[in-house]
């Protein structure tokens, strides 16, 4: 199985939940976003909370939770994007 670094960016109540604005972590070059999601929440449990709320941005590009296979090159952003509120 091939895995690439990755940078994680953190934000909002993510970021607090976290306790960091970004880091690095290693995973495969093929993986679904659920998949994704599942690894990190394995590195910070506590994200669990937020799941139902989350959506990615990778490449600077909005991908929900769910089945679509993610290609990830070394270097690519992940973005965790929690909840926004507006008014």
């Amino acid at each position: 199985m091939q895995f690439s670094i990755r940078q994680n960016l953190w934000f909002a109540q993510a970021s607090k939940i976290v306790g960091l604005r970004s880091e690095t972590l290693c995973v495969p070059q093929q993986i679904t976003s659920l998949q994704l999601w599942e690894e990190i929440v394995k590195l910070h449990p506590r994200l669990a909370a937020i799941r139902d709320q989350v959506v990615f941005a990778v490449r600077q590009e909005y991908v929900l939770l769910g089945d679509q296979l993610l290609v990830l090159h070394p270097g690519d952003e992940v973005a965790i994007i929690p909840p926004i509120s507006g008014g």
